[in-house]
């Protein structure tokens, strides 16, 4: 459900108009602030960001085009509706504004109860994905809390997902692939959170049974974050990053391209972590024989040879 007393930001340089949506909108629960010229509305977006803004196209300084594609051009307000209220009737109007990110649009003058019902659906779609967005903040702050209660692992999955977008990029994966990389590498350890406390901080060589135990944590992981709708494109970094190139992995036994290269990136980005950090079974092994045990490893077959050799060429020039 919409959250009660939702802020809205009305955008529109006639002030008739802006009396008149206010008027409309009285009688709701809504806490209404208005803008009236482009400079002004991002100002107030970027200061306070609304939960929906009514925008008119046609104004001074910045015109309602550009404060649409400001708004959902940046990561912290593309989430917010924006409904478009205009005079303008041209098709080439409506779908320039649609082609900016614009939710919805209306043409003046628009009746009461199709204004109150748009907003009220986009509402709605705003309260559930900021309930999204509630969620995978606490997956995340989880993740983060995980590694940072061992001294061992502090800092460990931001080191992975570092390594793993550099890995990214220099493959050439699309920008929106790398971010689901990055936030799959984040919470590739996740499910860590149900492995015992004496077996990850164990000092020695662990029993077959413990083995056994640690190499739960990516279905575990997979289990935790799946419901989450938001999180699928980062499931292939979660379960995945332990499996091997030549089938001998866990917890699938995928072999080859049967890997997502979500999976397979982080992978080679967690073990260049692991070797290169105090575990509490051995000291970091540094990077220059972190390099000689990847090239060494590079034609056994635990990692995909192509984006083996890629990190290696990164190392090399000293970008990891």
């Amino acid at each position: 459900m919409p959250k009660l007393n939702a802020r809205i930001l009305i955008v529109d340089d006639n002030k008739v108009n802006v009396e008149l949506i206010r008027a409309q909108l009285r009688a709701f629960p809504y806490e209404l602030d208005v803008a009236y010229d482009g400079e002004e509305a991002l100002a107030k977006i970027v200061r306070h960001p609304p939960d929906l803004v009514l925008l008119d196209l046609m104004m001074p300084k910045v015109s309602g085009y550009e404060v649409c594609k400001t708004v959902k051009e940046d990561p912290r307000t593309q989430f917010i509706p924006v409904i478009i209220i205009t005079a303008l009737q041209e098709l080439d109007d409506k779908l320039k504004a649609i082609e900016l990110g614009a939710d919805d649009f209306l043409v003046k003058p628009f009746n009461k109860i199709e204004l109150t019902t748009r907003i009220r659906s986009l509402l709605k779609l705003k309260a559930m994905h900021d309930d999204l967005e509630r969620t995978e903040n606490i997956l995340f702050s989880l993740a983060a809390a995980l590694d940072a209660k061992d001294p061992y692992t502090r800092g460990h999955s931001e080191r992975v997902a570092r390594y793993a977008t550099t890995l990214a990029t220099a493959v050439g994966l699309p920008a929106d692939e790398i971010e689901q990389i990055r936030r799959g590498a984040l919470l590739h350890d996740i499910g860590k959170i149900g492995v015992r406390d004496a077996v990850l901080a164990k000092p020695g060589a662990l029993t077959a049974e413990e083995m056994d135990h640690v190499k739960t944590h990516p279905v575990r992981g997979f289990e935790i974050c799946s419901p989450c709708t938001s999180l699928q494109p980062c499931l292939g970094c979660i379960r995945h990053h332990h499996e091997r190139f030549d089938g001998q992995g866990y917890p699938d036994a995928l072999a080859a391209d049967h890997i997502p290269v979500a999976g397979m990136i982080t992978s080679i980005a967690d073990a260049y972590d692991a070797m290169t950090s105090n575990r509490p079974y051995r000291q970091s092994l540094g990077p220059e024989r972190a390099l000689r045990v990847f090239t060494d490893e590079l034609p056994k077959g635990q990692w995909n040879p192509q984006l083996l050799a890629i990190f290696l060429e990164l190392l090399h020039r000293g970008q990891i």
